[in-house]
Parts: C-alpha cells; sequence; structure tokens
C-alpha cells in the first residue's frame, strides 16, 4: 500500500500579506515560493521544509462560504498552545471552544476570511 503526507493545502483568502504572516507568525514557518499563479492573481507558500499552506488571490474579495461548506477547518499543531492564542489575538482574531480532551489541547478561530483553524498541541 502506498505511504503519504499532506504537503500543501490551497485557500484563497482576501489579502494574501495578511494571512501569510499570520502563518509564520502562528507556526514558525516561512515563506518558500512567492508569483503569479495559473489562474491569475499571486499565491504565496508558506510553511515549513515538508508542508505548507498555498494562500492564494485574484486580488478581489473573496466570497465567504457557510461552515463546512466546503471545507470544515485547517488543523494545525503546535508546540506552545498559549503562545498560538496570544498571536491569534494580536492579530485581532478570536479565539473559542477551548477544549482538552484526549489526545491534546486545541482552540479554534476563523480568520478575516471565515476560513476555520483548529490549533491543536500535544503534550
Amino acid at each position: 500500500m502506498p505511504q503519504g503526507f499532506l504537503e500543501h493545502i490551497n485557500i484563497t483568502v482576501s489579502d494574501i500579506d495578511r494571512s501569510a504572516a499570520l502563518l509564520r507568525d502562528l507556526m514558525g514557518w516561512h515563506d518558500r515560493w512567492r508569483g503569479p499563479s495559473q489562474l491569475g492573481g499571486e499565491t504565496i507558500h508558506v510553511g515549513g521544509e515538508r508542508d505548507y499552506i498555498a494562500v492564494y488571490t485574484k486580488g478581489a474579495p473573496v466570497d465567504r462560504f457557510a461552515k463546512g461548506m466546503p471545507l470544515n477547518h485547517v488543523g494545525l499543531v503546535v508546540d506552545d498552545l498559549d503562545a498560538a492564542e496570544a498571536v491569534v489575538k494580536a492579530a485581532g482574531l478570536e479565539p473559542f471552544n477551548h477544549a482538552d480532551y484526549e489526545p491534546g489541547r486545541r482552540f479554534y478561530f476563523f480568520d478575516w476570511d471565515g476560513i476555520e483553524f483548529e490549533m491543536v498541541s500535544y503534550d
């Protein structure tokens, strides 16, 4: 059976610089690549050596999706959940649904475009 890993996801956002800065601050990531998209617009690949999130924009407002349509949330693991929450709050975003159950602690937040993120720490 093949073995694999998730290399990247690609999300459409209204402001790629703002979204890329949040991901860099939240995850300790860096910009891996930036350039024009094949679909028009611009993309920044923000991540580590193995994985990343591509933030894409056409330079136009983004239609917000209802929760769960088409994406429920993006789950990200951090080593310091409290520090991650401080980054989210400093960005003017609101953490919610804090929980501590097996296998780890977590909270959620919506970004400026209505994309839901789950932040998890496995102690």
